[in-house]
């Protein structure tokens, strides 16, 4: 039993990590400040459309752009792994947040930049490609569909989770994150550099 769940776990914790659920709670707060139930709902829903469909896209489409570039899988696990390192170190420097990755506020909040870059932005487009290379299409489809519920989830409970945890907590929480999301990074760096000139 625990073989056949073995991949989904596998595919499900780097995603988990990237997509940063909790991590992007404060944002989502500050972004929809000052809006109804109603209008926040309708955010949460746009969100959650944009990020899925992003990632579902590449997932299909992200190797072929890079098999016609003559970008190798090895290429794309050093160069991701490096993009996810250099964004998890500016996550985790001192006053350092997401708001590097998206300025200003825009009526369409959802679409961008919650559903993308936020939600859906690079690291969980490297992830991805990388789950997909390693446990296959199905066990990264799943794992990133329970993500996108889990972040429904989180979004929609946003104001019960902050105070649960606390503005503390949840900071916490996204410093471990962002952690785990380097040591991923230089492990596809690692990946990267032995299927390049040892394999």
């Amino acid at each position: 039993m625990l073989k056949i769940l073995e991949p989904y776990i596998l595919t499900f914790i780097p995603i988990f990590v990237a997509v940063d659920a909790i991590g992007n709670i404060p944002l989502f707060i500050s972004l929809v400040e000052g809006t109804s139930k109603k209008q926040r709902q309708k955010v949460i829903l746009e969100s959650i459309t944009t990020a899925t469909a992003v990632a579902i896209l590449f997932m299909f489409v992200g190797k072929w752009v890079l098999r016609f570039i003559g970008i190798t899988i090895s290429d794309f696990q050093i160069g991701g792994g490096l993009l996810l390192f250099i964004i998890s170190m500016r996550l985790l420097l001192p006053g350092a947040s997401k708001t590097f990755l998206a300025d200003g506020h825009h009526k369409d909040v959802g679409v961008f930049p919650l559903g993308t870059p936020l939600i859906t932005g690079p690291a969980v487009l490297t992830t991805i490609l990388m789950m997909l290379d390693s446990h296959g299409i199905i066990p990264t489809f799943v794992s990133l569909a329970v993500n996108m519920l889990f972040v429904w989830i989180t979004l929609a409970r946003a104001d019960s989770i902050i105070t649960l945890l606390g503005t503390g907590g949840t900071r916490a929480f996204s410093k471990i994150m962002y952690i785990l999301l380097a040591a991923i990074g230089v492990m596809m760096v690692r990946r990267g550099i032995i299927g390049a000139f040892f394999l």
